[in-house]
């Protein structure tokens, strides 16, 4: 049976290009090493750019080299100049092509580049992995011999500021049946100084359960001139109903909601008030007092959780501990919405989970850097981060599914109509 060339049982997921086995056979004349498949792979990719550049000024001239030029073509071939481009496997040395009138300008590498297709990308997922640009260095200088200056590296990842400005002013859908809003706090520095700041993230359901990350924004305190601003956003890139905001204990969120969507209920993310209430006790404590609490949100209706909450109160955990009782309390508004809705529906609403996955993997990204230079540079990587674990949609759970069902009983042609 005669031998496949490389790449010819690759299936459709593999290159369209494929190397016949004579070629490699010619370059492999026995054993090699790991550094023997890197040297020689750097040498093919420099005979294969050099050839590319080739090819490009013989079109470039109407004539390859040994022909004689076409009729009234007085511009002809005119020597090499070296040129160092950085690849994704280290720092090769080439030599371009010239021509006699200096018209010609290879599309391969035009006049300025230094930095080969996939060299930019590497760089970029290095950074969206949360490495420093220090580490980015290092790599690069360990793993290449390849030294990279700061300002190059920001260059590259600031690059994809324009996408990400693309991403957040995108069109959205008219109506998001549930939409949760949550922040991550992060160090920047600002006017001298390093403040802690808020990145804000809205993460909305669609009607067929889909999910997906609606915006992030930066602000230093929370307000309701802020949320104002962040909603009016949203009109305005298209979403005209909201039925349910999940949030936690957001400042001013509620006003400007009530301005910008009067008719979405709000839902205090139950598992964070849960986790609040816990921190103002001690941690022997700790699992007694859940167990107490879970009368209040596991009833069976705001009455019977009204019930629930007295009952807390006049014990004596309550007695105990008072503050979580006014907490329960100044709450208490934005919690008996969810003893409306069926279990289908509350399994759905009751935390802001769904964006604290993700977010406890940019805590982590983040971590790495003690503080950011500016806001751009934290937007920029914590949506490169986000866009590397899992993209910006996804689909969602069985609950969700299920849920939709119940909110086209409960909101009709709210949910109905935009949701066809």
């Amino acid at each position: 049976m005669p031998r496949k060339s490389a790449g010819e049982d690759a299936g459709a997921g593999g290159s369209a290009i494929s190397i016949p086995s004579a070629l490699l056979d010619e370059l492999v004349k026995g054993p090699m090493t790991a550094a023997d498949v890197q040297a020689a792979s750097l040498a093919f990719k420099k005979a294969l750019i050099e050839r590319a550049m080739e090819v490009e000024l013989s079109h470039h001239l109407g004539n390859r080299p040994g022909e004689p030029p076409p009729a009234a073509q007085t511009n002809q071939r005119n020597g090499h100049s070296a040129k160092t481009v950085l690849t994704e496997d280290g720092p090769v040395r080439i030599a371009v092509p010239r021509d006699r009138d200096g018209d010609f300008a290879p599309l391969l590498f035009p006049e300025h580049a230094r930095r080969f297709p996939g060299f930019d990308d590497q760089i970029i997922a290095m950074y969206a992995r949360g490495m420093t640009v220090r580490e980015i260095q290092g790599f690069l200088r360990e793993q290449y011999a390849t030294e990279v200056s700061p300002d190059l590296i920001s260059t590259v990842t600031d690059a994809v500021l324009a996408e990400v400005t693309a991403w957040q002013q995108r069109p959205l859908e008219p109506l998001y049946p549930v939409i949760f809003f949550d922040a991550l706090r992060v160090k920047i520095r600002d006017d001298g100084g390093v403040r802690n700041k808020a990145v804000y993230v809205a993460l909305g359901v669609l009607a067929d359960g889909t999910r997906e990350v609606l915006g992030r924004w930066i602000e230093q305190t929370e307000g309701a001139q802020f949320w104002l601003k962040v909603f009016n956003e949203l009109r305005t890139r298209g979403v005209q109903d909201v039925l349910i905001a999940v949030v936690d204990s957001l400042t001013g969120l509620v006003d400007a909601l009530e301005t910008a969507f009067p008719q979405t209920t709000v839902q205090t993310c139950l598992v964070h008030l849960l986790r609040n209430s816990l921190d103002y006790t001690r941690w022997k404590d700790r699992k007694a007092l859940a167990a107490a609490l879970r009368p209040i949100y596991t009833a069976v209706s705001a009455d019977a959780a009204r019930a629930a909450l007295t009952a807390f109160a006049t014990g004596s955990w309550g007695q105990r501990y008072p503050t979580i009782v006014t907490q329960w309390e100044r709450h208490w508004p934005q919690i008996i919405p969810f003893f409306a809705f069926p279990p289908a529906v509350r399994r759905v609403i009751y935390t802001t989970n769904g964006i604290e996955s993700p977010h406890m993997r940019l805590r982590k990204i983040s971590k790495t850097r003690s503080r950011f230079p500016s806001d751009e540079a934290a937007i920029k990587l914590l949506w490169l981060a986000l866009s590397n674990l899992h993209g910006h949609t996804t689909r969602a759970a069985k609950a969700w599914r299920e849920a939709m069902n119940q909110f086209a009983i409960f909101y009709g042609d709210r949910f109905t109509q935009r949701a066809s």
